[in-house]
């Protein structure tokens, strides 16, 4: 009783593990119900190659218990012709002991035929039945692949959720900030190269002006002064207020 009694923990325990283990990779399991199928299938048409070999022993039997009886009648009917009654009965008599043994063995033929006809009736199906089941393997190998690609491609793709709160989303949020950190350095760059900018252009509007001063003046100098590039030079301006002259006070009588 205590013998059992552990051996039933121990099967529970067995059983247990198996449910746990059950269903973690199910193609796999379809995959060794099938193998186990073929192989008793295999088993099961070398068993009916066996039986049909038994067939065709039973058959060949009754093709020769046929050709005894056939000359056994041949004798027979010759004896009678003879006249020879006696030697005529006795091959008679085997004549029925051999249609006898004929009768019985075509009894055992039709018998053995007909299972033979059943059990081969029965491998074909199973073999069709194990084609349906490799395809139901294949369709189910393929469906469950697909299901967790999409599974997972479904799971990347709320991963993929660019929201402030997500990690993504945090990791987009830096590098907008650095990109706006990186414009405005560059933006500064740009402001500040623009200082002092308007007084370079106006040393050298200045010296450009001092320079064409320069040329009329040695132009001048060299007899080499035409009027087209003398020209008339600008009046001065007067720097300060205007200084008008008055006129005269009228004299009071």
């Amino acid at each position: 009783m205590i013998l059992g009694k552990l051996w039933n923990a121990v099967a529970a325990q067995f059983n247990k593990l198996a449910n746990a283990i059950r269903g973690y990779d199910p193609i796999a399991e379809m995959q060794l119900e099938y193998d186990r199928s073929v192989e008793q299938l295999k088993e099961g048409r070398e068993g009916l190659a066996q039986y049909r070999a038994l067939v065709e022993r039973v058959q060949r039997q009754v093709d020769n218990q046929t050709k005894v009886v056939a000359t056994l009648e041949a004798k027979v009917k010759a004896f009678l012709n003879a006249g020879d009654r006696d030697g005529a009965a006795k091959f008679a008599l085997d004549l029925r002991r051999a249609k006898e043994d004929m009768a019985e063995n075509e009894k055992q033929l039709a018998i053995h035929e007909q299972a033979y006809q059943n059990n081969l009736l029965k491998i074909k199906h199973a073999v069709e039945k194990l084609e349906a089941v490799k395809h139901k393997i294949n369709k189910y190998d393929a469906d469950l692949k697909m299901s967790r690609a999409e599974a997972e491609l479904s799971q990347i793709a709320t991963q993929f959720n660019f929201n402030v709160t997500t990690d993504f989303g945090q990791a987009e949020q830096i590098i907008q900030d650095q990109i706006d950190k990186n414009r405005g350095r560059v933006r500064v760059a740009a402001d500040l190269s623009g200082e002092g900018v308007e007084d370079i252009k106006r040393e050298i509007s200045i010296e450009k002006t001092l320079a064409e001063d320069a040329l009329k003046d040695f132009e001048k100098e060299q007899g080499l002064a035409t009027p087209e590039t003398v020209g008339a030079r600008p009046a001065p301006k007067q720097l300060g207020p205007s200084t008008k002259q008055l006129e005269p006070l009228p004299e009071i009588p």
